[in-house]
């Protein structure tokens, strides 16, 4: 039996290599683009998956052709080295539905973040993703949307920087926003949601929020990392006024660990207000418990 053919944009990426697998097990066969595949040579590796170099201002089009389902994985949570936010979360979106339109592809999943909105966003990050889903929601063709709040699971960017960082801790570690409030979810609900929605016609049309079980501050999570590890450091809960200004300060350095941008981001509880669309779509969320002890500490 001949497998569909389905494309993801950030395919390469902590999210796509876990949804690789589970769209190769429901039978697709995927199309990963990418401008340095020399970098993801191991994806060759794999059965049933593509990896396709993308050339700067491709038609997208042609890259769509034949394929049943277009994924956007694609985002940033800083700008950097000229790539902003505008031209990742709206102007790609727009590329990617224009040649999916084009190419008459019928099915696009397209991951977007909590409480994005493109005119309530508290942050640039926030309205960004919102201008871009509702781009997305605009296309001639059945779309979702998905909104988690930070995304956990081995190889993530969530836990293990937050060990980098008590690694590095002389015993001493202060906390820009500790109040900030997650429910992390894992990597493994999201992608498994996004597959049950790619066959689903239910759920055209839906934005879907998604959270995991529990709800903990910032400092609560970075603690809880702190007990993973061994690791004994006091963690120095900074007020908003020097928090503010530890983010300004460091996002003026490269790679920095936090930008004013994303302060402003943590002003709004990275929490499900209403509806969990896990458990709309059937799947019980899973706990950090379950997940983190297996790849930290």
């Amino acid at each position: 039996m001949k497998r569909q053919r389905a494309c993801i944009i950030g395919g390469t990426g902590f999210v796509g290599r876990h949804l690789l697998s589970r769209l190769r097990a429901a039978g697709y066969h995927c199309i990963v683009p990418t401008r340095r595949a020399h970098r993801h040579r191991d994806l060759k590796l794999y059965p049933d998956v593509e990896l396709r170099l993308l050339e700067d201002g491709e038609d997208f089009a042609s890259l769509f052709a034949g394929c049943a389902l277009v994924v956007n994985l694609a985002g940033i949570l800083n700008e950097s080295g000229g790539t902003g936010f505008e031209a990742v979360h709206v102007g790609l979106v727009r590329r990617i539905v224009a040649g999916a339109e084009a190419a008459s592809v019928p099915r696009l999943l397209h991951m977007s973040a909590l409480h994005a909105s493109a005119a309530e966003g508290g942050s640039a990050y926030l309205r960004s993703k919102g201008e871009g889903e509702d781009v997305a929601h605009g296309a001639a063709l059945a779309v979702t949307s998905f909104r988690p709040s930070v995304i956990f699971g081995r190889g993530d960017s969530f836990f293990n920087r937050f060990a980098g960082l008590l690694g590095m801790a002389p015993g001493l570690l202060p906390l820009a926003c500790p109040n900030a409030r997650f429910a992390p979810v894992w990597v493994d609900d999201v992608v498994q949601a996004m597959v049950r929605s790619s066959t689903d016609p239910r759920t055209h049309g839906a934005r879907y929020d998604l959270c995991g079980p529990r709800v903990f501050t910032l400092k609560e999570l970075l603690e809880y990392t702190a007990r993973r590890l061994g690791k004994r450091v006091w963690i120095l809960g900074l007020d908003d006024k020097r928090s503010r200004l530890m983010a300004d300060l460091l996002g003026r350095l490269p790679g920095a660990p936090i930008t004013l941008d994303n302060y402003l981001s943590m002003q709004t509880p990275s929490v499900c207000e209403e509806h969990n669309g896990l458990l709309q779509l059937g799947i019980h969320p899973t706990d950090i418990d379950t997940v983190v002890p297996t790849y930290l500490g």
